[in-house]
């Protein structure tokens, strides 16, 4: 597959796009006017991605990144990128061209809010100043 999966470049090449473009939906959507390429709009994509730049500043010949950013999330509501990514990783497997590299990083794991500070062992010793004094007591 070209290694379709892991080092999707950008621009796309020829043999990537062969295998994408079918998974994609139909460019012409039921209001207004014709979207822009899908082929722009990956590639427009994966340079965001691959820079870690914001979208504001996706270069012009990308066309506006709001018309980017918003295919972006309408794919990921309406199923397109799962579906596509389903069916590459189902191909990758056919041929048993799949290798997996798996990346962690801390922007996306997270420590629960009580791991933070809290005592390894036993209760916590009682403040002295909540702890009568033996001499009042006395009295």
């Amino acid at each position: 597959m070209d290694h379709l999966i892991v080092g999707l470049g950008v621009p796309l090449t020829d043999v990537q796009w062969a295998w994408i473009e079918p998974l994609l939906p139909n460019r012409t959507p039921q209001r207004g006017g014709r979207w822009r390429d899908h082929r722009e709009v990956i590639d427009a994509i994966a340079w965001k991605f691959q820079t870690g730049s914001q979208w504001v500043h996706l270069p012009e010949k990308y066309g506006n990144w709001r018309g980017v950013y918003n295919r972006l999330r309408m794919w990921a509501i309406d199923g397109t990128w799962e579906r596509v990514f389903t069916a590459l990783i189902a191909q990758a497997d056919a041929e048993e061209d799949l290798s997996w590299a798996v990346s962690v990083d801390s922007t996306v794991v997270r420590a629960h809010q009580h791991a933070a500070g809290a005592r390894k062992k036993g209760p916590r010793p009682a403040s002295p100043m909540t702890m009568p004094l033996a001499g009042l007591a006395a009295d």
